[in-house]
């Protein structure tokens, strides 16, 4: 039998070999397996015909998993606009905001980051 051992969401050890069942028990223990999830946070894999088919997971990780991939997809795509040369000098950019915020103080930091074109862009429309 394959185990794989990784550092779970609580920096505990998740043992995949105890976190996979089949959709029988699944749907014989669906209330005890939601009541797991959320306590523990570590996911249950579930198997179909000893195949691996779903992974079942607490709202509150799908919800943070899907914020991290919109902040990679995000970065992607400034790393993309970077690499072909679409940014502009950050002065550029802080008087640019600065003239859009008449009788404002400073900028905080993320005002202050470095934006790329389509950031620029979309803000202006």
């Amino acid at each position: 039998m394959y185990i794989q051992t990784i550092k779970g969401p609580k920096e505990g050890i998740l043992r995949f070999s105890t976190q996979i069942k089949p959709i029988s028990y699944v749907k014989a223990h669906a209330a005890e397996l939601l009541d797991r999830i959320t306590a523990e946070r570590e996911p249950i894999i579930i198997t179909q015909n000893g195949e691996a088919r779903a992974v079942l997971v607490d709202v509150h990780t799908y919800e943070e998993s899907q914020e991290t991939m919109a902040l990679l997809k995000i970065l992607a795509i400034g790393n993309r606009q970077i690499e072909a040369g679409e940014t502009y000098p950050l002065k550029d950019v802080i008087d640019k905001i600065r003239s859009r915020r008449p009788g404002q103080g400073r900028l905080t930091e993320a005002e202050e980051s470095v934006v790329t074109p389509s950031a620029i862009s979309s803000s202006s429309e």
